[in-house]
């Protein structure tokens, strides 16, 4: 599966579509639709499912040098006001702050970064780790493992991270139970 089908595919999620459309309006730094509302928008495609089964949330990202909880709760109040009548769980967050309260929420390190793509590369699992953007002359993807194990539906872990086990086994049971087609590659 190439970039073009794989955005094809995603886009078929009317959420996806409304939440890439509000993002530029918006006018945030470096914002992206990201995860599992991409990946598993294209699982239900390709499996013949309800094409928001399973999507528990819609997540985005920005990267803001403003990393006040003040400045970040107004582009989440902002998003909600704007995307509310969608009736979907939207979560947007900017990725210079996480840094700053993930260690206390999760216990484990989280380096500060430098992008929102940054965030992208920090996921549990490879399929999950595209991002999308919209561009005056069309979208930009972010996927530095490409769209195969999304097109076979694969999960598989992010060897780049020094992660818990535990959290990566939950998720994938998780996604496991709503995708029986999945293969999931166990956490080393």
């Amino acid at each position: 599966m190439g970039k073009d089908e794989f955005l094809a595919l995603a886009l078929q999620n009317p959420v996806n579509g409304a939440i890439l459309d509000e993002l530029p309006r918006l006018a945030l730094p470096d914002a992206w639709l990201v995860a599992g509302c991409l990946a598993q928008t294209v699982w239900n495609v390709l499996t013949g499912r309800a094409i928001d089964h399973g999507i528990s949330d819609y997540d985005a990202f920005y990267f803001d040098p403003d990393t006040s909880w003040e400045a970040e709760d107004t582009v989440i109040r902002t998003l909600h006001e704007r995307l509310g009548h969608l009736g979907a769980k939207i979560e947007i967050r900017n990725q210079a702050r996480v840094h700053l309260w993930y260690p206390a929420k999760h216990g484990l390190p989280y380096p500060p970064l430098t992008r929102a793509t940054d965030g992208i590369d920090r996921f549990l699992t490879q399929n999950t780790q595209i991002g999308v953007r919209r561009l005056d002359n069309g979208h930009e993807v972010y996927a530095p493992h490409g769209f195969d194990d999304v097109e076979r539906l694969i999960v598989r872990p992010n060897p780049a991270l020094n992660f818990s086990a535990a959290n990566y086994a939950t998720k994938a049971a998780r996604w496991k139970a709503l995708w029986p087609e999945l293969t999931v590659i166990a956490a080393e």
